[in-house]
């Protein structure tokens, strides 16, 4: 039942650590984008790139003595989040790249700022995530970041992944970079260069066809995909609900028990590391046009 052809060279290095805040750091800077490429039916306003696995791979390399050692001292580490107030997994993500990108000695990048705002006259235009330098091509570089998950329905093709709000589509929030967020030329008195999205989560297949879709090409098999339905799995599966913090990167050990009333939200086979979606039919009931 969740069986699925994936990379046999999957890597989930964030799983080596202990401590859940440093399996989640770790998560976050060394997981590839949930896209391989950005959608060639995608129409762009406001050109934008997309990190490489590799270079994804590398950064998590650099940073691998500093997760050691925070694996045995998070106290910094919890410090930081202790800024954060809200719940929110976006957000949350967000903290995480903003703390590695402050640990300057570990990575190319020299940040110029964070959360800025672009402002004309009394209108709010819009806010850059961050603005980096990158000391390796001396460029000045704008990125976007943004912690996703996404069903996919029908063919699997661009218009049908869908958020767990269904107004929030796959290619509303592609759109959303391109004409609005990657819209500015300069920030900080700096000429923007190169724009990045960094685009990380989880994709989910649909478990009752996906063997009969062909997958698109732009989904990144690098990631490990995850399956959805409204369908129970078998009593014998050993799921357990995950905690909503550990959408981003579960504990090490079981957090809660084993799955035996299903509300909706993300389940984890323990010993297979399967990703199971659980939503209640009526939730998927509404159609939104993408």
């Amino acid at each position: 039942m969740f069986a699925l052809n994936q990379a046999s060279d999957l890597d989930e290095p964030w799983l080596q650590f202990k401590n859940l805040l440093v399996r989640q750091l770790a998560f976050c800077v060394s997981s590839p984008n949930i896209l391989a490429t950005i959608p060639p039916e995608l129409v762009l306003k406001h050109s934008f790139q997309l990190h490489t696995n590799e270079i994804w791979a590398r950064h998590f390399q650099n940073y691998h003595s500093r997760l050691l050692y925070l694996d045995q001292h998070p106290q910094e580490l919890e410090a930081f989040l202790q800024q954060l107030k809200s719940t929110r997994l976006g957000l949350r993500f967000e903290m995480f790249i903003w703390f590695w990108l402050l640990d300057q000695n570990y990575h190319p990048y020299q940040l110029l700022g964070h959360s800025i705002q672009k402002i004309a006259g009394p209108k709010t235009l819009g806010e850059l995530d961050f603005l980096l330098l990158n000391t390796e091509t001396n460029k000045i570089e704008h990125w976007e970041v943004a912690l996703k998950y996404y069903l996919a329905e029908r063919d699997f093709s661009l218009a049908y992944w869908y958020g767990l709000n269904r107004s929030d589509t796959l290619i509303r929030k592609l759109n959303h970079f391109s004409q609005k967020q990657f819209q500015f030329e300069d920030a900080l008195e700096h000429k923007i260069e190169s724009r990045f999205a960094v685009l990380k989560g989880q994709l989910y297949l649909p478990i009752n066809n996906y063997t009969q879709q062909v997958i698109p090409a732009w989904v990144n098999l690098k990631r490990r995909l995850g399956y959805w339905g409204s369908r129970l799995p078998p009593q014998n599966a050993h799921f357990y609900r995950l905690q909503r913090q550990e959408w981003i990167c579960p504990q090490q050990h079981i957090s809660s028990d084993t799955a035996q009333w299903w509300n909706n939200g993300l389940y984890l086979q323990k010993d297979e590391n399967n990703f199971y979606m659980y939503r209640n039919a009526p939730l998927l009931s509404q159609r939104v046009n993408a």
